[in-house]
């Protein structure tokens, strides 16, 4: 769960709700991403049970379709995946530091400027760290949650939301307003793809894996519903809706200034706390490639500190990548961007098990997909409803993620041809 659990679910209901307008869509479209994420991890865990090799996802695509397949997919979270996090996370944070302290909003990009930085320059002191700050967020991200679903669903309202029929507001195209909410929901939902890892620790995966994850990720789903059900609850929509600072807005109203102050702290170390966990994990991708020379320029990228062991190099890199972003995007365009990116590869890897199924039945498979082929479509299916529904609507945005993905094949075969020169 602490994979998944991060800052997206205070912010990103501004996104969902401006998309439609709608109390009942808003949940409706929670609980759906829900589902289709549950579909997705119980999916991809199959070849993460078969196929238990350092590199995650990366590793099942170059067993699937080969090595260009697998660099692609390591390209991408070197270029788009980590940096956007990076980037856009901080982008909020100087977002709710600007409205907590009453800055002017000039600050908003040189705050977050410094808390990419600040939190690169921890890491650069070794991982024991970056692990511990890891660790310290874990538990504040937690307790905004907590105080914010309690309390909240306690509080006295007069508001009503009508479960059914799921009707959308303002006279928005209904299929339109959906389909938008639920892209918007998924960057919250980010970080599924890990929980599979845990198959090689379980005595008996068939039985266990499933029912964690299913556990596991419903929890999460009930969460986050709850959450969006308290700040409807709590606010009228039209302050919801857009409003990266309703979570904030929400906790004031629900325990005064100081409390909700104290509130928005919590969040603010939450995410601080998520970027934290990418930029230590982000750093170490092209790392881990540049020690197999897949990367042109691998030595500089290989290269660790001589005291704390730590890949600087790479670290800087990813950095500046993610400053760069931090100048020309914004909170929603960079996170649709790389659920974008991150979701045609999901989509290979869905694929992967039916691949793998029909070309090698004889794989050690320490667990099958429950459902199969019903649950693997499901979470083909909505992939693809998701890379659609952004090609269609942010056209501009998907063909930046894709070129920005696939400018890493003739990267990967110029460096083939020049390690074999």
């Amino acid at each position: 769960m602490g994979t998944v659990i991060g800052g997206g679910v205070f912010f990103k209901t501004a996104s969902v709700v401006a998309a439609n307008h709608s109390a009942n869509m808003t949940l409706a479209a929670w609980i759906l991403g829900g589902i289709l994420t549950i579909c997705a991890g119980l999916t991809s865990a199959e070849l993460a049970a078969a196929i238990p090799r350092t590199g995650g996802a990366m590793r099942y695509l170059e067993y699937a379709y080969g090595k260009p397949v697998g660099f692609l997919m390591g390209w991408a979270q070197i270029l788009v995946y980590y940096p956007a996090n990076i980037a856009a996370l901080s982008i909020i944070f100087g977002t709710q530091w600007v409205a907590l302290f009453h800055l002017s909003a000039a600050w908003q990009l040189p705050i977050a400027i410094m808390c990419g930085l600040s939190i690169t320059g921890l890491n650069f002191l070794g991982a024991k760290v970056g692990g511990s700050v890891q660790s310290i967020a874990l538990i504040f991200k937690l307790i905004p949650i907590a105080v914010i679903v309690i309390f909240g669903l306690l509080a006295p309202t007069h508001t009503v939301i009508h479960l059914w029929p799921i009707t959308t507001g303002n006279h928005l195209n209904w299929g339109s307003a959906f389909s938008s909410s639920l892209l918007a929901t998924m960057f919250a939902y980010d970080g599924w793809i890990s929980i599979g890892n845990i198959a090689g620790e379980m005595k008996h995966p068939e039985r266990d894996l499933p029912r964690a994850i299913i556990i596991g990720l419903a929890l999460i789903t009930v969460v986050y519903t709850l959450i969006n059900l308290v700040f409807l609850k709590t606010l009228p929509i039209d302050l919801i809706a857009g409003n990266q600072n309703a979570a904030a807005d929400a906790s004031m109203k629900l325990f005064g200034q100081f409390g909700g102050k104290l509130v928005t702290i919590g969040i603010l170390i939450s995410v601080y706390g998520a970027i934290n966990g990418y930029t230590l994990t982000g750093m170490r991708v092209p790392f881990a490639m540049a020690e197999e020379d897949s990367l042109p320029f691998s030595h500089h990228f290989r290269r660790l500190s001589p005291h704390t062991f730590v890949p600087y190099f790479s670290g800087s890199m990813q950095f500046v990548i993610a400053f760069i972003m931090m100048l020309m995007g914004s909170f929603d365009l960079l996170t649709d961007m790389l659920v974008f990116v991150m979701w045609v590869f999901n989509c290979l890897i869905f694929l992967a098990v039916f691949r793998l199924r029909k070309t090698e039945p004889k794989l050690a498979r320490p667990y099958r997909v429950p459902g199969y082929p019903i649950i693997p479509l499901i979470a083909l299916i909505g992939g693809l409803f998701i890379i659609v529904t952004t090609l269609l609507t942010e056209t501009g945005l998907a063909i930046t993620g894709l070129g920005l993905t696939l400018i890493g094949l003739p990267i990967y075969f110029w460096h083939q041809r020049h390690r074999q020169a």
